[in-house]
């Protein structure tokens, strides 16, 4: 029997190790600062997509979570004035296994006061480069991605045109009236499969609607589009770009709309970082992006499964 034995081999591991490093040296060189924040939180995020692990308090007193994500804790160092930060650290989100993914996995995260999302966009790219070596990068908006692989605009087609697209595209038994089911669907089923494996593509200017914490403004064919960015290789989501939101009331407003989804899908409503909300006013002007660091380490290892990559995934704690 072999179970206590890690899933990685020592040549995977060195390499995370490797990368770990050049990661480090290539914020230290742009003079950004490594933070540490914990991994415990009294609120979660509320992305209805996105499922906290729940941890009794060491009090015994009241519920804490375990991060998915250390964003909140983050913006409220840049807002306490701690210039431009990033993190290595692990993030938890539940019944999230599969090939690509682990309930414990390592989130590489961080955030430029005063960079474009344009300028973030290279600095994501060069991190990617890391892993990936030299790649070529191609940039294109949410639009040009839909119309070139579904032929519709995601911003202007009906509920009935992007159920008709999905249709032609995959076998479903099910009917939605949700429009961003349906561009989810066809973000991951159609749009994805077809992006240059061997290109860092990014794709910018989501819908509104999936603003998540972003600002949200205007394309050039006048749509509400939100100001975020996604990143792929090899066939990979590997980064979620934001011009982030400054906005405490626009902030609950959204937090708001989080909860009433998760009430119409029969899901918890979790509490809402105070903490958040009275940093938010004091939240510089400032892009920030997280990186799966397991998918950076699949593509320097040419790995096919997070596995390969870690040294004990959960069916090994």
């Amino acid at each position: 029997m072999s179970e206590w034995r890690p899933t990685a081999d020592f040549t995977a591991l060195g390499r995370r190790a490797q990368l770990l490093s050049q990661v480090r040296q290539f914020f230290q060189a742009r003079d950004v600062l490594e933070v540490d924040t914990p991994l415990l939180a009294s609120a979660p995020v509320t992305d209805p997509n996105i499922e906290a692990i729940a941890a009794e308090s060491p009090s015994g007193e009241g519920q804490l979570y375990l991060q998915t994500s250390p964003e909140f804790a983050m913006k409220r160092l840049l807002a306490a004035g701690s210039g431009p930060i990033y993190q290595i650290c692990k993030a938890f989100r539940r019944g999230e296994r599969g090939r690509r993914h682990n309930p414990e996995f390592t989130m590489l995260e961080w955030y430029r006061p005063g960079l474009s999302l344009a300028d973030l966009i290279d600095e994501v790219a060069a991190v990617i480069g890391l892993a990936s070596g030299y790649c070529d990068t191609v940039v294109m908006t949410y639009q040009q991605v839909f119309e070139k692989h579904c032929g519709l605009n995601p911003h202007s087609a009906s509920i009935e045109a992007l159920r008709d697209c999905a249709r032609q595209h995959l076998d479903l038994s099910f009917d939605s009236d949700d429009r961003d089911l349906w561009l989810q669907l066809l973000m991951s089923s159609v749009v994805e499969p077809a992006l240059d494996p061997e290109k860092i593509c990014f794709v910018a200017d989501f819908p509104e609607t999936q603003a998540a914490l972003a600002k949200v403004g205007v394309n050039e064919d006048s749509y509400p589009v939100a100001r975020r960015f996604e990143a792929f290789y090899a066939g990979m989501e590997l980064a979620n770009g934001y011009d982030e939101l400054r906005d405490a009331a626009e902030l609950v407003r959204r937090i708001s709309d989080d909860h009433r989804r998760r009430g119409v899908a029969g899901q918890c409503l979790p509490p809402i970082d105070r903490y958040l909300l009275k940093a938010m006013p004091h939240l510089p002007e400032c892009v920030g992006v997280a990186i799966g660091f397991d998918r950076l380490v699949m593509i320097a290892c040419q790995a096919a499964r997070i596995d390969e990559v870690i040294a004990f995934p959960l069916e090994r704690v």
